[in-house]
This record gives structure tokens, sequence and C-alpha cells, in this order.
């Protein structure tokens, strides 16, 4: 068995070290084939690699940086200034070949400015987009992109991330003709800009594709659709209500504070699809956003992602180390722009 090896921004996120290297313990004991690479402070990361079994401080090297892009920093700045940032080295990892995947918990921009110029575009497609998986009500999943790595997107733009979306679907839930859905106003043909339709007419026209049709923002959990594609602003505005919702809704069910023990038990006893609901609808589980269209594999946690989460984006990485997911989305690419 390979070693499957990620480099890890340990200084990235609200939380930094506190939250990621939790969360390289947890994952290293989930993937026994994983090595990381720890990226950051060396004297912090070394301090609690002592702390560690011995067979967690053979699976791990560390990468000393010396500086760290801050969360409200501007992207333009982290590329021209931090070229020896926590997440600038971790990058660099993947490009060089000592690690085969990066995931960061940092500055979403910064993130994808640096990774566009460090591990370069996938032939044919212009920029790289954010894509996650959903739950769906099926008890599957559908992905969505792009979630807010580009806010302003041409018909071109949208058809290529429809082509990556299905590519990347076909190879991690293992579908042979993933259904690809256009996030809009409303289902029939006449509806959207001018932007939705000619993205539509260009779907509707590729045989590469598996074109659905229009899909609303109320039937996006309803399994009617694999991928479901839109721009960066839509995508980033529609993810954040989601997540929102369903925090508002398990607060309100299981909040520690309002709720007596005694109704958790009765919650839990005679209403146990509320529990399988409330576990379905966890963020934290669906945490590891990644970065499709570069020559490498990137993962975006939240911010704020706790050690469940962010070991929940180590995962992520992992599997689309197995599955070869760039080189695979590459293979689709080449077949399909040509023709198109």
């Amino acid at each position: 068995m390979r070693n499957l090896t990620v480099a890890l921004d340990v200084m990235g996120g609200d939380f930094g070290p506190s939250i990621t290297l939790s969360a390289a313990s947890q994952a290293l004991s989930l993937y026994p084939n994983l090595y990381l690479l720890l990226v950051g402070q060396s004297d912090t990361i070394q301090s609690w690699l002592y702390s560690q079994s011995s067979d967690i401080q053979k699976r791990c090297s560390v990468i000393h940086s010396e500086q760290v892009i801050e969360m409200d920093e501007r992207p333009v700045s982290a590329l021209r200034n931090k070229r020896q940032s926590s997440m600038r080295l971790a990058l660099d990892a993947v490009a060089n070949g000592q690690a085969q995947a990066c995931v960061s918990a940092g500055n979403t921009g910064a993130l994808m400015a640096i990774s566009r110029m460090v591990l370069k575009m996938l032939p044919g497609i212009e920029r790289p987009a954010l894509i996650a998986a959903l739950p769906t009500l099926n008890g599957g999943r559908v992905h969505m992109l792009d979630l807010g790595a580009n806010v302003d997107c041409d018909s071109d733009t949208l058809f290529q991330f429809a082509l990556m979306g299905s590519a990347m679907t076909r190879v991690v839930e293992g579908i042979s003709r993933p259904r690809v859905a256009l996030l809009n106003i409303g289902e029939e043909e006449i509806k959207g800009n001018d932007q939705i339709k000619q993205t539509a007419q260009l779907l509707h026209n590729s045989g590469d594709i598996n074109y659905t049709g229009y899909i609303e923002g109320n039937a996006l959990f309803t399994g009617q659709a694999d991928v479901v594609v839109c721009d960066g602003f839509v995508g980033n505005i529609c993810l954040k209500t989601c997540e929102g919702l369903t925090s508002l809704l398990l607060s309100r069910l299981f909040s520690a504070q309002r709720t007596p023990a005694w109704k958790k038990w009765l919650i839990r006893k005679v209403f146990p699809e509320v529990i399988k609901l409330k576990d379905a609808m966890n963020p934290d589980q669906y945490n590891g956003a990644s970065l499709l269209g570069l020559r490498g594999i990137v993962v975006k946690s939240h911010g704020n992602a706790d050690e469940n989460a962010m070991a929940t984006a180590i995962g992520e990485a992992v599997i689309e180390i197995e599955r070869q997911v760039p080189e695979r989305i590459a293979d689709t690419l080449e077949s399909a722009l040509m023709g198109k």
C-alpha cells in the first residue's frame, strides 16, 4: 500500500495550529497510508509532535515557514509578498512533487491566486472553481460549483465548470453519466439571464455532458441532479445560506441550553429519524471544497472548521489522490473541448 502524501497548511484558518494539528492526528489515525508534510512555524509543530505517538512522528515531516497569510489579506499582496508563507510552501510542495495534494483553511482568494500561479491550469481551463458535495434527500450527494472562487463568469467558463464537475463526480461517485443542471430562477427555458441561456445552449449541444436543464434552489437537495453549476457569487451565497439554516435547525433541536435532558432522550427514542437528519445535515462531514482545474489537488477547508471538519477535508484530499482526479479530469477535457 503506497503512501499518500498531503501538504497541510498548519497556520491557515481562523484558529491555526490548535485545530489543524489536532485534525492531522485524527486523519493519520483514519488513513494508515497517509503521510503529512506539516507546513508552518516549526517550533509550534515540533512541540506538538513531541507529544504524539512514535507512529505519528514517523509519518510527519516539518517544513518551516517564516510568514502567514492573514484571512483578510488581499490576494495580490499575498501573491507578491508572502513567498515564504505556510500556504505558498504547501503549494510549492505539490508543484515540486514532494506532496500529492495541499489542504488549507486559509484565505480563499489567496489560495486560488497562488494555486493558479504555482500549479498552473489544465489545458482548456481558464479559471479554477471550488466544488463541494452536499447531501440529498435520497441519501446521495450533489456536487455544486462554483462556490466562490469566481464572482463573474461567462458562458464558456460555466461550460468548463460543467465539464470539470461532471468528470469529478464520475470519478468520485462512480456515476457513469452524471446529471448536470444549471442553477436558475426557474425551470422554464425562457427564464434566466443571457449568460445562463448561452451556457444552456452550450451544454445542450455537448455530447460529453448529460445536461438535464435548469434547477431551482429549492430542488438542490432533492437528488434531481448530480452536478449543479453556477457562478461563484450565486454559489457562495447559496452555500452560506444553507449552512446558516442548518445551524439554526440543529441549534433549535439540540441546544444544550434550551433543551432539557428528558426532551433530548425523548427525541432520540421517539424520533430516531430526527437523529439521522441531524447527522446528515451536519456541515462538518461535507467540509472540504476542491479547487478544480489545476495541475494538482488543492482542498479548501472552511476557515472556522473544527478538528473533525478539518480531518474531513484531509480525507477529501486522500480520496482525490487515490482516484487521480486531476488526471481523469484532464482526459475528459481533452476530448470534450477539442470537439466543442
